[in-house]
């Protein structure tokens, strides 16, 4: 089967009709001329339209879209908050309480002694002899103060354990810090070296003047 002879285009006859053209009077331009110009003017009004019109829609419409998904993802946030809003509200009614039963284990200046006289009495009460115990330099911390007290104690494994149980059971909160556990020379009984720390929580006037240096603080980072 023959393919089907293309058909033969004169080129020297269109270069000629490009050459005889008439600007003043377009009606009588042959075909193809008119073609190839209305071709240019329409591919040169679409670039003018790209580059003065629609690169600028086109760029406002990909922000445009962004700021869509961002939109989508902050009220899908919001939502997911909205219906765990209770149960926000419950864990923080929650967090209040034990903070308050927490705070209530701490406590004021007033009751700190009594404190003290407590862990002295729990070791006596588990027969060890006490060799020091020395109330150290009270450390300010933002809401309570940190008592530090070093203690030497002379006695067996089993009362040292005993006596440490004691200190978790007391009312309020005091810990066990840095042990130290030695063979005494003279006898060979053991020695517990260690740092009970207890805390309180500060009154409104400490509170006060807490603050006050914080702000005074602020302002001098801020100069």
């Amino acid at each position: 089967m023959k393919k089907p002879a293309l058909p033969n285009v004169d080129f020297q006859s269109i270069i000629e009709d490009f050459r005889r053209l008439n600007p003043n009077d377009v009606g009588t331009w042959p075909t193809i001329p008119k073609v190839v110009v209305l071709v240019g003017l329409f591919s040169a009004l679409i670039g003018a339209g790209w580059w003065f019109v629609w690169q600028d829609q086109l760029d406002e419409l990909e922000t445009k879209q962004k700021q869509e998904i961002t939109f989508k993802e902050e009220y899908l946030n919001k939502k997911r908050q909205a219906v765990n809003l209770d149960l926000h509200l419950q864990q923080l009614n929650e967090i209040d309480r034990s903070f308050g039963a927490l705070l209530k284990q701490l406590p004021n200046k007033s009751e700190v002694e009594s404190l003290l006289v407590e862990i002295n009495q729990a070791g006596m009460g588990r027969g060890l002899q006490f060799e020091l115990f020395k109330p150290g330099q009270e450390l300010v911390k933002d809401f309570y103060a940190e008592l530090p007290i070093s203690v030497r104690l002379v006695g067996s494994y089993h009362d040292f354990g005993a006596f440490a149980g004691d200190i978790g059971r007391l009312s309020r909160i005091v810990t066990l810090n840095n042990l130290a556990i030695s063979t005494q020379a003279k006898d060979g009984a053991l020695v517990l070296d260690a740092v009970t720390k207890t805390f309180r929580y500060l009154d409104e006037e400490e509170l006060a003047r807490q603050r006050k240096a914080a702000q005074d603080a602020k302002k001098g980072g801020q100069k």
